[in-house]
């Protein structure tokens, strides 16, 4: 399988960034694609809403509906999977992109902050696999691929971040108990992470610049590679995006091309150990 065209995709948080990349990725194939998130009218500061990414997704090739979901509410993702189901007739995919991000000492992290990540990344992530499962089960090749980082126990990848480490190595671990859970029903369950840097518009918001970042264009590439991938054969694995792709023969100049400022090299990412 190299193409998904008419599959039927499920993002959560896919209203900018990596969840619209790999949205419009999957659009470009021919998919069907429902964008599920919270932005259903514009944000102060960042562009991009579930209705403006579903015009982006049919002017590429693909079908859309937009669904505004908070991933936080267990009848809101359920309907929303059903009437993502009902309207394109299953799911083949699903992809847990919604995340919340705060970085900070655990003194200095208010709980209001712990209970969002937590509620986002690690409840919403569940939360979103269970209701697909269902779906998942009856497609021909289905996937769940999940946006979080191999795990390193290593104190490094804690020190300064506690809640933020704990509730994205939360979100691999259920990466880990889906995959086994799953196996038998030939539903592939992986993770997903950048290797390097990667900008988006909230980037901006926590004052990073494009430099030693690549686009967002080399994660809905890996995204593709894997989500193309037979399911019965590719489950349970930690991918790094740049390794992917590798694996599908790019080069250096090929990875060259995703890098915003051509010639500045990108910057390792958060839990991922340089070699």
């Amino acid at each position: 399988m190299t193409s998904l065209k008419d599959r039927t995709l499920f993002i959560t948080g896919g209203s900018r960034g990596i969840g619209r990349a790999i949205a419009l990725r999957a659009a470009a194939d021919g998919a069907n694609v429902v964008i599920a998130a919270k932005t259903a009218e514009p944000h102060p500061k960042l562009p991009g809403t579930i209705h403006t990414v579903a015009a982006e997704i049919e002017e590429a090739g693909g079908r859309a509906l937009p669904v505004a979901v908070d991933v936080r509410e267990e009848s809101q993702v359920a309907d929303a999977v059903e009437a993502a189901a009902h309207h394109f007739g299953g799911i083949d995919v699903l992809v847990n992109n919604a995340s919340a991000v705060f970085l900070a000492r655990a003194e200095d992290t208010p709980l209001k902050r712990f209970d969002l990540m937590f509620d986002i990344n690690v409840r919403g992530t569940l939360a979103a696999s269970q209701a697909c499962i269902p779906y998942l089960k009856n497609s021909p090749n289905g996937h769940i691929l999940t946006l979080s980082p191999p795990i390193d126990l290593r104190p490094g990848w804690f020190t300064g971040r506690t809640a933020y480490t704990m509730s994205k190595y939360a979100m691999s671990m259920t990466v880990l108990g889906l995959a086994e859970e799953l196996r038998a029903d030939n539903v592939a369950v992986n993770a997903l992470w950048p290797k390097t840097m990667i900008f988006t518009a909230a980037s901006a918001v926590f004052g990073l610049g494009p430099a030693g970042c690549r686009s967002t264009d080399i994660m809905s590439d890996a995204a593709h590679a894997v989500l193309t991938r037979p399911s019965a054969e590719c489950t349970g694995n930690f991918f790094l995006d740049e390794e992917i792709l590798r694996q599908e023969g790019a080069t250096d100049t090929d990875l060259a091309e995703y890098e915003l400022l051509p010639g500045t090299p990108p910057e390792i990412d958060l839990f991922v150990t340089p070699a």
